[in-house]
């Protein structure tokens, strides 16, 4: 059982950085166009977003500063 650690630890490393080069080989990089849209659709989204989280907070503010009030 201990023979085969032994193994594992005297592996060739390049074995390792021979696989990550042909699966970084593999990788489809989108073109200009492909990224600038997405890019796009990424931050128009990020922004609808925030907007949405401001009004719920601000409505939530403005209610519970009125429950206070009546309190």
């Amino acid at each position: 059982m201990g023979d085969t650690a032994n193994n594992t630890e005297n592996a060739p490393k390049k074995s390792f950085f021979k696989g990550v080069k042909s699966e970084f080989n593999k990788i489809i990089w989108p073109d200009k166009q492909t990224l600038a849209k997405q890019s796009a659709a990424v931050v128009a989204i990020s922004v609808a977003l925030g907007v949405v989280i401001a009004i719920v907070d601000i409505g939530v503010v403005y209610g519970i500063e009125q429950i206070l009030k009546i309190g």
